[in-house]
């Protein structure tokens, strides 16, 4: 276990999730369920039982350092790896590969979205062990891949090889796709959702950038000998803006030709719009999804209502729309347009100057 480590990405802003989602508190920061934990926190706790907590890592935006450790107060602020602004995940990765590589030279890495849900810890847990076996005995490149249970097309596909065993070699990845496409790769059973949760020891990945995203890796490689030292972030600082903003999938899991999935099903969400909360939340007999708040109901269905925790809602001829507050601001739009919040924000932060955003 000593030589588990585990990179958690925390630094997206969740605008998809607005208003709940605001730049000062972004999704990952945030209780959705009551439960007294974080999407982070509950990250954090999860790979806490496979990793130990000086071995843990967040990479997030600078401006959240400050929140990171009032909420993980079991990790320094060494373990905050505070990235100068937004450049995609592969970037965000390397800068913490190298963090690892100036640490020890033997390590076997999780790589975790902040914000994702997972319902069924033990099994997620005995299939990340399962995994990080693999890596420490190969110089593959693994991904976990979850069993579709429907023709979801906010999700990236993995497409696997044949094989009677859970580990099986990757044949493609497919970005989001249309719904006739999705409904075929639901249809075959040969396509797995791709979770963004990667495991791979410190050889394979450092190799993996420098064969394949060189202009990555050099960019790392000229402050070989600062990480781990006080001349880490004035490196960072300065470098970071030149790194090219382009994901780990793109850049290194699509070209690799050594990738991996691990089958899973360990009640996986990527929490990643207001549907998909309102696909894992429990409803009531009209398909109504009411979190936080009371609401009473009246020829209404398929809603989600999230309002302030005692705040009471009275809703009469709705159906499938998201109805949200959080300070300021109150959205209501249908639930099949979320895909429009991106833009209402970007409206609202041109109208009113950011003062919402």
């Amino acid at each position: 276990m000593e030589n588990n480590y585990c990179i958690i990405m925390a630094g997206g802003v969740g605008s998809r999730f607005w208003p709940f989602s605001r730049n000062n508190r972004p999704k990952q920061f945030l209780d959705f369920f009551g439960t007294g934990r974080s999407l982070l926190q509950l990250t954090f706790d999860r790979v806490r039982h496979l990793v130990p907590a000086e071995n843990i890592l967040i990479v997030s935006n600078v401006i959240y350092k400050d929140l990171i450790l009032e909420q993980l107060p079991e990790i320094t602020s060494d373990q905050v790896l505070l990235e100068p602004n937004r450049r995609n995940t592969a970037p965000c990765i390397a800068y913490a590969v190298n963090r690892i590589k100036s640490m020890t030279d033997k390590a076997n890495i999780i790589v975790a979205p902040s914000d994702h849900l997972i319902l069924k810890e033990l099994d997620f847990l005995d299939t990340v062990r399962t995994g990080l076996d693999f890596v420490e005995k190969n110089n593959c490149l693994l991904t976990l891949g979850i069993k579709p249970s429907r023709p979801e097309t906010g999700y990236g596909y993995i497409q696997i090889d044949d094989g009677d065993t859970n580990l099986r070699k990757v044949k493609t990845f497919t970005e989001k796709p249309n719904a006739e496409l999705a409904q075929v790769f639901f249809e075959t059973g040969e396509f797995f959702w791709n979770s963004g949760i990667f495991l791979w020891n410190l050889q394979t990945i450092v190799k993996a950038f420098d064969e394949l995203l060189p202009e990555v890796a050099t960019k790392f490689n000229a402050g070989k000998d600062l990480f781990n030292t006080t001349g880490e972030q004035e490196f960072i600082d300065e470098m970071y803006p030149s790194c090219p903003n382009i994901s780990i999938d793109y850049g290194i899991m699509e070209k690799a030709s050594d990738v991996y999935v691990l089958c899973s099903d360990f009640g996986w969400t990527d929490l990643g719009t207001w549907g998909s909360l309102y696909e894992m939340s429990p409803k009531d007999e009209n398909e109504n999804v009411t979190l936080k708040c009371k609401t009473v109901y009246y020829e209404s269905e398929e809603n989600i209502v999230v309002l302030p925790s005692e705040k009471l809602a009275v809703i009469q001829d709705l159906k499938g729309y998201i109805v949200a507050e959080s300070d300021n601001v109150l959205l209501i739009c249908k639930r099949e347009n979320e895909q429009k919040i991106r833009q209402y924000v970007n409206d609202v932060n041109i109208q009113f100057e950011g003062k919402y955003s």
